[in-house]
């Protein structure tokens, strides 16, 4: 590894499962210092103590990124942990680890809509919120918002989730407009189909591999193939960009 991160310290929400942890040890093998920042506690800690046997330095923080004051008292332990903050991929998303209906849009439930949008969008503003306090400091950080393919092109069946993410484009674009002025670069990440679960099962599976057939690049996607570019957005390679999508999805979505 080229150890692009080398003296940074990378939040990572979400990042107790699937893309997320892959995230968190391709962010921590190019030098970075870990939080692991995760509602599922056991999972967060188990990801941390696997990093810090490899060599690296981890720590795991219990965060409800809906909660503005869990997600306060994250960015607290990170500064008590390491002294600073970086880097923040907001990556915490209710759709495969915490799991969506898959229903039509008047089918579901207002309770559903309402917790898809506390998690997936206004998670992803109150962790920027608690961690931009600490970027201003130094005059300098990196925001990764993780957005959604279907969020560029529409997905049936799943209108919370792709209003989610649509949002958190516009939110990206937003943020790096008045952020610019201190430092803080926001970009986005849009993945496509991507066989994040842990323990897919054959409909599962079977899912991911007709989304292959849909692109470019005739293969299934898998959380690896997402780490080049958070690591891009977080490095001082990508310096001078801000407010941009990259999709990453093997050529499913060409624009």
């Amino acid at each position: 590894m080229t150890e692009r991160l080398e003296g940074r310290v990378a939040i990572i929400t979400g990042g107790g499962h699937g893309i997320g942890k892959a995230y968190a040890l391709g962010m921590a093998r190019e030098g970075a210092k870990i939080v692991i920042a995760e509602i599922d506690a056991i999972a967060a800690e188990e990801v941390a103590a696997g990093l810090r046997r490899d060599g690296y330095e981890a720590i795991a923080v219990r965060t409800d990124v809906g909660d503005r004051a869990s997600v306060e008292s994250m960015a607290k332990r990170a500064v008590e942990a390491f002294g600073q903050i970086d880097i923040l991929v907001n990556n915490a998303a209710i759709f495969a680890t915490v799991p969506m209906s898959r229903s039509p849009f008047d089918e579901i439930g207002i309770d559903e809509w309402d917790r898809m949008m506390r998690v997936n969008l206004r998670g992803t503003w109150l962790a920027s919120r608690a961690v931009v306090e600490h970027m201003r400091k130094r005059s300098y950080g990196k925001i990764i918002n993780i957005s959604s393919g279907t969020a560029l092109k529409g997905s049936a069946n799943r209108i919370h989730y792709v209003t989610s993410k649509a949002g958190v484009l516009g939110f990206t674009r937003t943020l790096a407009m008045e952020l610019g002025k201190d430092g803080i670069r926001v970009n986005c990440i849009a993945p496509g189909s991507t066989l994040s679960e842990e323990d897919p099962d054959e409909k599962t599976v079977a899912m991911r591999e007709r989304a292959a057939g849909e692109r470019a690049l005739r293969r299934v996607q898998k959380p690896e193939d997402l780490v080049g570019a958070v690591v891009f957005f977080a490095s001082a390679d990508s310096d001078f960009i801000t407010g941009q999508t990259l999709v990453v999805d093997g050529g499913a979505c060409l624009h």
